[in-house]
């Protein structure tokens, strides 16, 4: 298409997009294939661009982009195809970033395992987030920097030469021969990443894989920003009372968590994790240098933590994973207790990261025990006292339980908790996250934030905004959701006595563990192991079409949580856990319930469900 026809057509969609493309923060998996992510829908937009067609209609048709919007959405495939075709290259070659630097984080990342030299080329001065010495002392990133007043100053370089260009308007760019990646930096939006010819084609997959695990696609809202700027439409991105959001989310968070240490807000759960993880090595080198560094993480745990850990894990020297068996026959306190022997023995640092309530399992192991065995001193293999672990904690499922309040049961060991907020602090409404420590760890959360500064992956002002405008409803909202959740976990046993259910016990909701999300293992038959795994399997999406076929106004098929309204299921195995190894996988329903459903519709659903089995 010619530039005009492709501004004025962007101009029609945005007149006529969904409502669902600026609100929802995961999309339906029925309608998704994760081989095809933003290929399948850009697919079918080409077509609908073809024809010149824009209703919200057929708009609303088109597949899923990504399932997550942390990953990418509908608006962002459509910036990143409109760039593509203002510069003649293909759609694949242009990702999008809410980020600043990390589209420079990934392609270091990918020549630092391709041991392959990087010339980083920029204009002006380099933003005071770039921390040259830290990417090189702690990442481990090998690069050159040089200072240029425009693209053709870029020179030869054996090795990639990245452009980073500072700049105020969207759109095209001088793509030269000697430029392999162009970086076009917007103060308020992001940052765009060209990919620069069929040799660097190789590298498309990594950057777009870091998008997924250590940051997030540039947002809904900014995306819209940068369409409307494309096509000289006027756009509003000032949003008024910043600190005064801010500090309302800050206090949220410490009343709800019982503590007085700052509070770091990012823009995603993966992308406060990040910079946790980093931080905390950061503080290891400097602390105990030359020694190893083991991270300690459950592999059956949510896949993009799984994933995340493993590849810092193959960046940095001295880093590795451990596995922590969390679920089923195993039981977390007696894990941790033989891996931290282990660690100890090695004189090694003992990072550990555990999910309570566990996922998909919700199983919450013995809170004394585990203070104990945390609490345990431990001996090196040469006799000296061994260095005491940093207990990071996913409590996404509960957020609203005081696990790093000052009384709390982990107080003295030192902790820190984060939640990903596109569950129960926005509603699903935003993706940010956040991270608190109790006062044993409060020391940590300033080289924390360095990194988090670092990758510029700390929370939007609109995300902020969402925040302000939800947490002081959480956990009037977790209480209600459990409610719902508990019914129907009831009726499900008493209609279905068969099935096994992975739900918190009554006596631990009386403690405070007040989940909205269960697993159900259908009852299954057949002659063999693979006849009968495989009847479940099928069973599982037996039941979750019925759902959402019935009552396809609240319930849906998408990897969700702590939504306003609603019911949501997945199959974890095909969806949180994608990455994580096959024999670790758990093909079993997953429902989450809102605080705002039609209980009785579902209970209904189900009823008929079990009467087809």
């Amino acid at each position: 298409m010619k530039e005009n026809n492709v501004l004025k057509y962007i101009e029609e969609v945005l007149e006529n997009m969904p409502t669902d493309w600026l609100q929802l923060t995961t999309h339906r998996l029925d309608i998704y294939n994760e081989q095809l992510a933003k290929t399948e829908f850009l697919e079918a937009f080409e077509n609908l661009a073809a024809a010149k067609i824009a209703d919200t209609s057929a708009l609303s048709a088109l597949p899923t982009a990504y399932d997550y919007i942390r990953l990418g959405h509908p608006l962002s495939s459509i910036l990143e195809w409109a760039i593509a075709h203002l510069n003649a290259i293909k759609p694949t070659n242009v990702i999008s970033f809410s980020s600043r630097s990390t589209p420079v984080l990934a392609v270091l990342r990918k020549n630092l395992l391709d041991k392959k030299n990087t010339l980083i080329c920029y204009t002006g001065a380099l933003p005071a987030f770039f921390d040259a010495e830290a990417l090189r002392r702690v990442y481990g990133y090998h690069f050159e920097l040089k200072q240029v007043e425009k693209a053709e100053d870029v020179p030869e370089f054996h090795g990639s030469t990245v452009f980073y260009s500072q700049e105020v308007e969207i759109g095209s760019v001088n793509l030269l021969p000697t430029i392999d990646f162009y970086i076009s930096v917007h103060p308020h939006l992001g940052s765009i990443l060209l990919v620069n010819g069929a040799k660097n084609a190789g590298y498309i997959s990594e950057i777009q894989h870091v998008r997924r695990r250590e940051t997030i696609a540039m947002t809904p809202a900014d995306c819209l920003t940068a369409l409307q700027q494309l096509t000289g439409r006027a756009s509003d991105t000032e949003i008024s009372n910043v600190e005064a959001d801010k500090t309302s989310v800050i206090a949220s968070i410490q009343e709800i968590t019982g503590t007085k240490t700052k509070a770091l807000l990012a823009s995603s759960g993966l992308s406060i994790q990040y910079a946790i993880m980093m931080g905390l090595i950061d503080d290891a080198l400097e602390k105990h240098p030359g020694k190893a560094i083991k991270f300690i993480v459950p592999p059956n745990c949510y896949g993009g933590t799984n994933d995340q850990a493993r590849r810092v894990a193959a960046c940095v020297k001295n880093v590795e994973v451990l596995d922590l068996p969390v679920d089923g026959d195993n039981d977390m306190v007696q894990s941790i207790d033989l891996v931290l022997d282990k660690v100890a023995n090695e004189d090694a640092v003992p990072y550990i990261i555990a999910e309570i309530p566990t996922n998909p399992r919700v199983e919450v192991p013995n809170l004394k025990k585990l203070r104990d065995v945390l609490s345990k001193v431990r001996t090196t293999a040469s006799g000296e006292t061994a260095i005491d672990p940093v207990f990071i904690l996913d409590q996404t499922f509960c957020p609203n339980v005081q696990f790093v309040a000052n009384d709390g049961i982990l107080a003295g060991i030192r902790t820190l908790s984060y939640v990903s907020g596109s569950k129960f602090p926005s509603g699903g409404k935003c993706t940010a996250g956040y991270c608190v420590a109790n006062d044993t760890a409060e020391a940590l959360l300033d080289t924390i934030e360095k990194h988090l500064i670092l990758c510029d992956n700390e929370a939007t002002n609109l995300q902020v905004k969402i925040l302000a405008a939800q947490l002081p409803s959480m956990n009037q909202r977790i209480k209600e959701a459990y409610k719902n959740t508990r019914a129907f976990v009831n009726f499900i046993k008493e209609t279905l006595p068969e099935a096994k259910i992975n739900f918190v016990s009554e006596e631990l909701a009386e403690e405070g563990f007040t989940p909205s999300v269960f697993s159900l293992d259908l009852p299954t038959k057949g002659n063999t192991p693979e006849e009968r795994e495989s009847y479940k399997r099928a069973l599982n999406h037996t039941l979750i079409d019925m759902m959402i076929s019935e009552i396809p106004n609240e319930s849906k098929y998408c990897v969700s949580y702590g939504q306003l309204k609603g019911c949501y299921w997945t199959i974890p195995a095909t969806s949180t856990q994608g990455t994580t190894k096959e024999d670790d996988k758990d093909y079993i329903a997953r429902v989450s319930l809102s605080p705002n459903m039609d209980l009785e519709r579902h209970k209904k659903v189900f009823l008929d469900f079990v009467e087809t089995m």
